[in-house]
């Protein structure tokens, strides 16, 4: 019998496989055979009856993977426990312990000054008496002057830049008529130790004044005399009025805080004295010394004796005049 191109194939053992090992084609099926007979067999040296089996092995029959794309393992992501964000947080970070962001300071706007208005400090030129041109702006409009004496309202103890000067900053005051006020005014109570019998309202040029007045000339004048001077007699300070009290006078320099009054001086002893009563007595030697010593010091002097108006009290202001200073 002769054999067609299948029979040419080598013969396969059992569980044996003629596919190459690493084949990129299907196997070959297997095809089913006829007995031989002997003749033939030993004439073509074909074994007288093929396996009726399969020459290939089982798992050859069908497509092996190809080695390029080796089959994935399937992997089954577990289920989230927890749920994923899917956009950023919108808490904000927390700063880091200890760190201190520091606060904007607030400025301050630039004080302004008015046309017109004039400014009080250290030295600036003091009003003249006969001049009345000085016109203050009604008191919502009032701006504190730049220098010693400005500052925050309300603030107690030492005042004016002089430790000896104890009492108060307070706001600033529009008279009722023009050339009254105070456009830095302190409310004092005290100067160099000595009390003063109620707060003296007026600024800071003639608070300094009294306090180098008490320092230079009242304790001095009297020195241990009746235990030594613990207080002041207070007769007037700042008040909007005219020159002694005059209807159609100029505008007194109390009206302006550039003035005090002083009536009588108390001692540690508790005893006293009065302008009025012991200035031209017996105990009133001190009382003269103390009188002239503030002459300078203050632009003018006023006592009993000067013009009839001040009998009973010692008129002291920081006013300047043309020809130095006026005491009487």
């Amino acid at each position: 019998m002769t054999l067609g191109p299948a029979a040419a194939l080598p013969s396969q053992g059992a569980g044996g496989s003629l596919a190459p090992a690493q084949t990129l084609r299907p196997a070959a099926r297997a095809i089913a055979t006829q007995a031989v007979s002997p003749d033939v067999a030993a004439e073509t040296g074909v074994p007288e009856r093929a396996e009726s089996a399969s020459l290939v092995p089982a798992e050859a029959l069908r497509p092996r993977a190809r080695p390029e794309t080796p089959p994935a393992a399937t992997v089954v992501a577990a289920a989230p426990t927890t749920p994923i964000a899917l956009y950023p947080a919108l808490r904000p970070e927390a700063r880091p312990a200890g760190v201190i962001v520091p606060r904007q300071a607030q400025v301050a706007p630039a004080p302004v000054l008015l046309p017109g208005a004039r400014t009080q400090g250290r030295g600036a030129a003091l009003h003249n008496p006969n001049d009345n041109s000085g016109q203050l702006v009604p008191a919502a409009v009032v701006r504190p002057a730049p220098g010693i004496g400005a500052g925050i309202t309300g603030t107690r103890g030492a005042v004016c830049g002089v430790p000896g000067i104890i009492g108060e900053t307070i706001s600033p005051i529009a008279g009722r008529v023009n050339g009254c006020g105070i456009a830095n005014p302190v409310k004092i109570t005290s100067v160099n130790g000595v009390r003063l019998s109620q707060a003296a309202t007026m600024d800071c040029d003639t608070a300094r004044a009294l306090n180098t007045w008490v320092q230079r000339g009242l304790k001095p004048a009297f020195g241990a005399t009746n235990g030594g001077v613990t207080g002041l007699q207070i007769a007037g300070s700042y008040v909007c009025r005219t020159r002694n009290h005059r209807a159609g006078a100029k505008i007194s320099e109390h009206g302006r805080g550039r003035a005090v009054d002083i009536s009588g001086i108390s001692f540690a002893n508790g005893t006293s004295l009065s302008i009025l009563r012991d200035y031209k007595g017996r105990q009133g030697a001190p009382i003269r010394a103390a009188h002239r010593a503030a002459c300078g010091i203050f632009g003018t002097t006023l006592g009993p004796g000067s013009d009839g108006m001040h009998e009973d009290h010692l008129h002291f202001d920081t006013a300047r005049h043309r020809k130095g200073s006026y005491c009487r």
